[in-house]
């Protein structure tokens, strides 16, 4: 009897332990498959921006933008969960790529160090990114707790954005960008421990969120660094 027992116990501690490995595997594979899931995303969306940059295209518009990017943004979401969802997430990251092109020629052609400019803000994302991302996953802290506020604060922004854009209003314009670094600074810090705590456990998905907050990263520095360090 008191080998069954025994053997009782060493079988329960045995799927204790599975059970328990299980969810940190579970997370490491979701954090690898995201980081080089938005390694490829970024150097396909570079490339889509250098072509629309060298091409000179035009910029599509607000509306164009926003309706091909949601568009996509839903048609990843609905297929997260097969192929498709990857061949929408790479349409979503190039289509962004392409209109940051021209965006990237206006600083290029507007100001004497525009090179320079461009060079600054994606530096400046670079480090943002590894840092915050370093801090979430070396500390493992939960940052859950900013979700609803990153929530409004992005709106809120969002419909400012809109706003300065339609009625060129510069000020509101530069304050809407301060506000965006700092939301996306939180959105990083939020979106890894999100992965990191189990809360995010789709890779197409982590990787969409993490994309779009390095995106308006880059093209919020950007501006600031237009408007604060740009030579005519």
């Amino acid at each position: 009897m008191n080998r069954d027992l025994n053997r009782q116990q060493a079988e329960t501690l045995a799927m204790e332990a599975r059970a328990g490995t299980m969810p940190g595997i579970e997370v490491n594979r979701v954090l690898r498959n995201t980081y080089l899931l938005l390694s490829m995303t970024l150097l396909f969306s570079g490339f889509t921006a250098w072509l629309a940059a060298s091409l000179n295209m035009p910029y599509p518009g607000m509306l164009i933008t926003l309706v091909g990017y949601f568009g996509l943004l839903f048609l990843t979401a609905k297929f997260r969960n097969s192929a498709l969802g990857l061949v929408f997430v790479f349409a979503l990251t190039g289509f962004m790529g392409a209109t940051l092109g021209p965006i990237i020629n206006s600083y290029v052609q507007a100001f004497s160090n525009g090179d320079q400019l461009v060079m600054m803000a994606m530096g400046g994302t670079g480090v943002i990114f590894l840092t915050l991302s370093g801090v979430a996953l070396v500390t493992r802290k939960d940052f859950s707790f900013m979700g609803s506020f990153l929530l409004v604060g992005v709106l809120v922004a969002f419909l400012a954005g809109i706003g300065a854009a339609i009625f060129d209003l510069q000020g509101l314009s530069l304050a809407v960008s301060s506000m965006f670094i700092l939301l996306m600074a939180g959105m990083i810090l939020y979106e890894t421990s999100n992965i990191i705590h189990g809360g995010e456990t789709n890779y197409i998905m982590a990787t969409v969120s993490l994309y779009v907050s390095i995106f308006n990263l880059f093209v919020s520095l950007l501006q600031l660094l237009g408007v604060f360090a740009g030579e005519d």
